[in-house]
């Protein structure tokens, strides 16, 4: 089974942790991601840039309306994310767990609805209209 982690970065919480410990969790996580893919448990793994790189779009009223970043009331961003491959969300949560990004932000783990099936049934039912 397929989960996504989604890694969430409170850039405050990030820049308050010494620049050596930084980069000593940024080594941690790359030797745990290579151990992971290497067992076949990490299929992907992603940063993303920081949230001013951005663009929103978003149709209203007809209009598509292009804006920067994803500007939101929270203070976490989608800083990257891991797509893994684990028996059940206990062992992905296991996994997950490991990952040190839950001290600057969160770690959030959700399972991959398989798209294949999505479009199977879409398949079979008539257009509306």
């Amino acid at each position: 089974m397929k989960f996504m982690v989604l890694i969430y970065i409170d850039g405050k919480r990030l820049d308050a942790i010494p620049t050596g410990e930084a980069d000593d969790m940024m080594r941690h996580c790359l030797d745990y991601a290579d151990a992971l893919k290497r067992d076949g448990k990490l299929l992907d793994s992603q940063m993303l840039e920081d949230a001013p790189a951005a663009r929103s779009i978003r149709i209203r009223d007809g209009r598509t309306v292009t804006t920067d970043g994803p500007f939101s009331e929270t203070k976490e961003v989608l800083g990257g994310f891991n797509l893994i491959e684990a028996e059940d969300m206990d062992e992905a949560i296991e996994i997950a767990s490991r990952f040190p990004w839950y001290r600057a932000g969160c770690v959030e783990i959700r399972p991959v609805r398989d798209i294949a099936s999505v479009r199977r049934r879409v398949s079979e039912t008539p257009a509306a209209g």
